[in-house]
């Protein structure tokens, strides 16, 4: 079935244009509430949202669409993307939803579902919520319309939970560290569950206006995150994105470190407790193989999937494992979350780094990444991919490749574009493999 609306992380588009209305909010809502609606009991969803100008209007979309089926509705307002996984499941609520294109820029939004165990929904349930939304909805009768409220101790409960993912005996005392919320969704409870374990904080990004989100802050924007550390001589910087469930951190130095180097750190310190299930860790076909090569050397494997962070989870559910995540940040901590949680994966960064009594840049450089390139293509029409000549310069470069390095083609998920990434132990034949592939591509195109 070919997707009209849902993409590899729920949907996303700009607001007021394409998809991304009041107009399919609303009929989302609707769909989604006659999948779940099931059963005698009073149904219940929980909507959260980031921090963006048409959070407003999608949030009033969304309550109109799931009321008019019968489903109650609890809206907490701004929180992280993980939040609304947990309320979902703490609240035994029948849906969750959260409105945010994440990293995206502020005219952007999207829609995530999470089911009553606060896993996204699968892949055959999206399915079938596409095809309701193609559908009239099954409305409810005058008497049983939902009702809607807020809660106002929502940002509460989910900075209690953040906390106890460390022991109760961690303090952060001593410890200086720069918090970039990206003007996004936890630009309130991400400084608050560290300041309260004994750092001292100084923050970046944490005061949204509707549409600042991601500007020139957060974990795509380093630049202002590396440069306030470097200034207030902090310990280290944590850089969220626009949901939360995002980390890239910056060490004493200003260098980024991305998620391929916590997640080696997360790893080993848990590995070393006797605590990391699985046997390894569970990333994406984009992640280093320098941290593949690191994870064989302490007797652990890498488990690859396609990209996305729900692939990378349904992995870890299939094969036991608690620790996964992506390079772009994505940190999956299956002990404590059911889905990516940055603020949770920063707590684990920070308490190592108390524990070690070392340098951020230390501990958080635990293998050297070999040479790698990604480049985008642009393309229209059919995917350029089928193409036999395209084919054909593929499968050569993925010969010259073997035992050297790799090649990962993908397309988009919500856009026309291929993305070309090699990697390798030699920087100039990535570098060629690379543009080979893209000027293939754009032939064909």
């Amino acid at each position: 079935m070919v997707r009209k609306f849902f993409g590899t992380d729920g949907i996303r588009g700009r607001t007021n244009a394409d998809l991304m209305t009041a107009k399919t909010a609303m009929r989302v809502g609707q769909a989604a509430g006659n999948y779940f609606v099931r059963g005698g009991h009073r149904h219940r969803v929980v909507i959260g949202k980031d921090t963006r100008l048409s959070g407003y209007m999608m949030e009033s979309a969304l309550v109109a669409g799931f009321t008019s089926v019968g489903m109650d509705v609890i809206m907490t307002g701004p929180l992280p993307t993980p939040a609304i996984a947990l309320l979902t499941r703490e609240m035994r609520a029948d849906l969750g939803v959260m409105i945010s294109a994440s990293h995206n820029p502020y005219a952007d939004n999207g829609i995530k579902l999470f089911g009553p165990d606060g896993f996204k929904l699968s892949d055959e349930a999206e399915a079938e919520i596409e095809r309701l939304l193609e559908s009239e909805p099954d409305l409810a009768e005058a008497e049983a319309i939902g009702r809607a409220r807020r809660i106002e101790d929502a940002r509460g409960r989910y900075i209690h939970a953040v906390k106890n993912s460390v022991a109760s005996d961690v303090r952060f005392d001593g410890l200086k560290v720069v918090v970039d919320c990206a003007h996004g969704a936890a630009y309130q409870v991400a400084p608050s569950a560290i300041w309260e374990l004994g750092a001292e904080i100084v923050t970046l990004g944490v005061t949204p206006d509707g549409t600042n989100i991601n500007d020139g802050v957060g974990s795509t924007s380093l630049e202002a995150l590396q440069a306030k550390v470097v200034e207030e001589k902090a310990d280290i910087g944590i850089a969220l994105d626009g949901d939360a469930d995002r980390l890239i951190v910056v060490d004493e130095k200003g260098q980024a470190v991305d998620g391929d180097q916590i997640m080696a750190l997360i790893a080993t310190r848990m590995h070393e407790k006797g605590a990391l299930t699985g046997g390894g860790v569970v990333s994406t076909v984009m992640s280093n193989l320098g941290l593949e090569r690191y994870l064989e050397t302490i007797g652990l494997t890498l488990e690859r999937t396609k990209v996305g962070d729900r692939y990378v989870l349904e992995r870890m559910k299939e094969g036991g494992f608690n620790v996964g995540g992506e390079q772009s940040g994505h940190m999956i901590l299956l002990d404590h979350a059911t889905t990516g949680d940055g603020t949770v994966a920063a707590l684990r960064v920070l308490t190592s780094l108390v524990h070690s009594n070392k340098p951020a840049s230390e501990i958080l450089h635990l293998f050297d990444p070999v040479p790698q390139l990604l480049k985008n293509v642009r393309y229209e029409g059919d995917s350029p991919l089928g193409n036999e000549q395209v084919r054909a310069v593929i499968a050569d470069v993925e010969s010259e490749l073997v035992g050297k390095g790799r090649l990962v083609i993908r397309p988009s998920g919500t856009e026309p574009v291929i993305r070309v990434m090699a990697e390798g132990d030699d920087a100039a034949q990535v570098e060629t493999v690379v543009d080979r592939v893209c000027d293939a591509v754009r032939v064909a195109a």
